[in-house]
């Protein structure tokens, strides 16, 4: 099979390819959020920016926190709602998230879903999201529902 993101063909494409078309133009929220530890929530959010060599990194950062509800907080130790942010820097064209609300209690997970759909609103990307969530599934433009490796069925 073959494997397209954003138009351009993976498969033809090498490491340092792959690497260029996602950098600025895909972002990630892990169920584990992959966050740095030793780093304040300012400084994960504003890293990608900061490799990718995006001028403002810190100040968009920053912005991106504030919107998310942090901007009190921006030398605190990451949690979820920076991860939101972290993934939105740059304002990816599109954004894969694995389950985003699994290691949450019901209203966190809430509000994290809130957020999620709400900056996918704000910023126009296209989201990849896996859960086993039927509420937040319901949320969906598009379903598509996997057993056991097979794809079964589409609304």
């Amino acid at each position: 099979g073959r494997v397209s993101l954003l138009g351009r063909d993976l498969g033809e494409l090498d490491e340092d390819a792959r690497a260029a078309l996602r950098a600025g133009r895909v972002g990630f929220v892990f169920q584990s959020f992959q966050l740095l530890p030793g780093m304040s929530a300012l400084e994960n959010v504003a890293l990608p920016l900061q490799i990718g060599r995006k001028s403002g990194a810190r100040a968009q950062a920053e912005l991106l926190l504030r919107e998310v509800g942090l901007g009190e907080r921006l030398s605190h130790q990451p949690r979820q709602r920076v991860a939101l942010a972290r993934a939105f820097a740059g304002d990816p064209d599109v954004l894969f998230a694995d389950e985003p609300t699994g290691n949450l209690d019901a209203d966190s997970g809430q509000r994290i879903i809130e957020l999620l759909f709400g900056l996918r609103d704000r910023v126009g990307s296209t989201l990849l999201l896996v859960t086993h969530d039927q509420e937040v599934a319901r949320r969906c433009d598009r379903v598509l529902r996997i057993n056991a490796g097979r794809l079964q069925d589409a609304s």
